[in-house]
Parts: C-alpha cells; structure tokens; sequence
C-alpha cells in the first residue's frame, strides 16, 4: 500500500511537470492525480511498459496528463 502511494506521488511529480503544474499541487495532489492517472492510464491504453507497484509506468503518466489537462485549471493573471 505505501509502494502504491509512492508509485503514485512520482507519477503525479511527473505528470504535473509535464503540465506545468508542479507548484500548485501538493503532496497528497500529486498522489491522488497520479493513483487516478494510473486506473485511466491503464483502463485505455493497457498495461504495458516498465511496472512500478504493479503500475505500467507510461500509461498511467499519459492518464495523469490527461486528468490534469481536463480537470485542473490555470491560474491566469
């Protein structure tokens, strides 16, 4: 369960600098976004790749993009 929460926590790191999103996210954010992004990821693009806790590590980075670009807005100033 800890692995899957770190898996996740990396995963969402990834995800949210990919999107520029890295500073307004915390911790638990990048965790959610990256456990989130690895169901999408792997419900549509399969499961393949290196594995991290049980993870395929590209999908569920390409899942956590697409929840980031649909779902978190942009502070714009």
């Amino acid at each position: 369960m800890i692995i899957s929460m770190i898996a996740g926590v990396i995963i969402g790191m990834i995800a949210s600098a990919l999107t520029n999103r890295e500073d307004q996210m915390g911790c638990f954010g990048n965790m959610f976004i990256g456990l989130l992004g690895a169901w999408l990821g792997q419900a549509l693009f399969g499961d393949w790749g290196p594995q991290m806790a049980g993870m395929a590590v590209v999908p569920s980075i390409l899942g956590a993009v697409i929840l980031l670009i649909l779902f978190v807005s942009r502070k714009r100033f």
